[in-house]
Formats: C-alpha cells, structure tokens, sequence
C-alpha cells in the first residue's frame, strides 16, 4: 500500500492502521492526507484481511486539530478562475471521505486524544468505535474564523441531548471527553495514560476485548450538568434572542457564553443557527453534507473567512474586523445566501 508521508498507514494482525502524522501542525489535514486516507479505506473495505481499521495522529498533541486553514485561506485570497478552487475541492473530497467513514462496512475506531476540532471530528466522529480519554480537547470553532460548521458537524450538533449542540456551535468553545460521550461524538472512555495499553491489546485480544480491560465510566458531563440554563436561553428564535437571553440568564456561565457569541463572526452564527435546523431535519450523513458543502462555499464567497483566519492564524492580532459588524447588521439574505446551490454540488459515489 502506497505511503504519503503525512499518513502512515499499515496493516498488522489483521487491522488497518492510519497514523495522520504531521504532528509539528497538530496532524492539520492537508487534501493529499485526505486522499491517503480514502484511498486506504476503498482497499481495505474490499480486502477480507482487513477486520478493522484503527485511527489515531501522532505526537503528544491530539489526533487533529482540523483542516489546513492556512492553505485554505491562500486559496480563498487567489485571483481570476483559481480563486477558491482548491478549498472547493479539499472540501469536496474531504467531506466525501467523512460520508465514507459514517458508511464503512467494519469496524472503525477512532482514538480521540488531545485536540481533535473541525476536521478532525470529521475523521473520527463517524466512525463506529470513538474512543475519548481525559486529555480530550473538541471543538468545533469554525465562528471563529468566519466559517461554518462542517465535516458532517452539524448531524451531531443538531442531535446532541437539548441544545446542547447549539450552545457548542455558536461559542465554538471547546469540550471535553466526558461532555464529547454525551453529545454523541464519541462513545468509550479510556484513560489517557492506558492509551498506548489499549492500542496494543486491539491488536492481541480485538476491539471489545481491549474495550473490557481499558474502557471506564466517563466522568459526569459538565456540558450535561449545565442543560437547564442552555436549553431555556438557546430556544430564541434568532441569535440575537438567544445573546439577549443568555444576558439575561442568573448562571455566570450563561454570560460567558453570551461574551463568546458576540466575539464571533455575526453572520457564521447566524448561518450555522440556521444550518443546525436544517440538518434536524435531514435523514443521512450523506444529506447534511450537501448542504454543509453549500454553507462552506457560501463561506468562500464572505469577507469573513478571510478576515477570520488573518486575525486568529495569519497576522495574529485576534482582532478580526467582521462584515456584517454585528448580529443586528445580518439580513436573512444574507443567511441564504450561505445556502445556495454551489456551482458543482456535492455527488456521492454509489
């Protein structure tokens, strides 16, 4: 099987191993990774030696800390006919490699430690066997940059307990192991420090024997603990609604959140509020992927994208200058527009 040196992949006993190795960038997800990675599951799914397929990233950092949002924005910045191309087809093929995880015939575990946000939910969230431990950092942040989110995100966003989902997506904060369990990202829990124990047991005893001897009780969810006053103030109908109840909420928390919110992109908020209710609504992975394909283009279309990743990334002043400049200045056609149909849609192989 052929190596990219950004993914490692390898079979032993019987397992398909993919290690995304650029450790140095927190395994950032560049198209060629993508590539690797969908290239090596197409084999494996057809390949009666390979019983399972095992994912995790190297170094000490995390499994992924998204998509390469550098190259994006180098793309997003092109003029005349490229301008834009290559994020378009990165998103194209990465979100048909997420469609392919949530449909692959075998089992498909995902070690979920350290920072695994954005595109690295994507790789591992639709997975069959998603193991988190105590050292777990998710996220999806993408408001953050002038972004939506993506990578099949929004299915588990808008299907977490309560609103929980809506309160992830519109701070874009971060989460741990225990609240990414109750959310619906991720299923087992094993400690951090028995990580590289339970790696080696799935290939001496199998998944659900490395699972009985490594696997424990996840810690209480404080995101679950917290689902009254998250629940109550993100019932608003809109985002402004929702920073006014969250202002007008007793809980700190509900203030901080409400602080968050504000510091985002108005109109990333605005669309992916309005992009959690459409995915409710959706029947498949293959469904919410379309239209996140369609918001994601609609992103590259925005000044904020841009704009978002310059501050936090590229010059580093984190003090992006967002248009619209506030959630009251954002019009619904300018959230529709984010949902347009993109010039090439979103195809899945059958």
């Amino acid at each position: 099987m052929g190596e990219n040196e950004d993914v490692l992949v390898t079979v032993d006993r019987g397992f398909g191993l993919i290690t995304l190795n650029r450790p140095k960038a927190i395994n950032s997800l560049n198209h060629s990774m993508v590539t690797a990675m969908a290239h090596a599951l197409a084999e494996w799914a057809h390949d009666d030696a390979v019983t399972a397929v095992v994912v995790d990233g190297a170094g000490e950092r995390g499994l992924c800390a998204g998509g390469d949002i550098v190259a994006l924005y180098h793309s997003a910045r092109a003029e005349g006919p490229a301008k834009g191309r290559e994020a378009r087809d990165f998103w194209y093929d990465e979100y048909l490699l997420n469609a392919q995880i949530g449909r692959f015939g075998k089992p498909y575990v995902a070690l979920m430690d350290g920072i695994v946000m954005g595109g690295g939910v994507g790789v591992s969230a639709h997975g069959s066997v998603r193991v988190v431990t105590d050292t777990t950092k998710m996220a999806m942040p993408e408001v953050g940059i002038g972004f939506v989110p993506d990578v099949g995100g929004t299915l588990i966003l808008s299907r977490a307990p309560g609103l929980l989902g809506y309160h992830a997506a519109l701070t874009g904060a971060n989460f741990d192991g225990a609240d990414a369990i109750a959310m619906g990202f991720a299923d087992h829990f094993v400690p951090h420090d028995k990580l590289e124990d339970f790696k080696a047991a799935i290939l001496t005893d199998g998944i659900d024997g490395a699972l009985a001897a490594h696997a424990i009780e996840p810690p209480p969810s404080n995101l679950l603990q917290q689902r009254e006053w998250i629940d109550r103030c993100y019932a608003g109908e809109t985002a402004l609604d929702i920073v006014a109840a969250l202002r007008a909420d007793d809980d700190a928390a509900a203030g901080a959140a409400a602080d968050l919110i504000e510091s985002r992109s108005p109109v990333s908020v605005s669309v992916t509020l309005e992009a959690l209710r459409r995915a409710a609504k959706l029947d498949t992975l293959e469904d919410v992927l379309r239209q996140e394909y369609r918001t994601s283009c609609g992103a590259l279309r925005s000044h904020d994208f841009v704009e978002g990743i310059r501050a936090q990334v590229v010059d580093k002043d984190r003090n992006p200058k967002w248009s619209p400049a506030s959630l009251a200045a954002v019009t619904t056609a300018d959230v529709e527009d984010y949902f347009a149909p993109a010039d090439r849609e979103l195809e899945f192989k059958k």
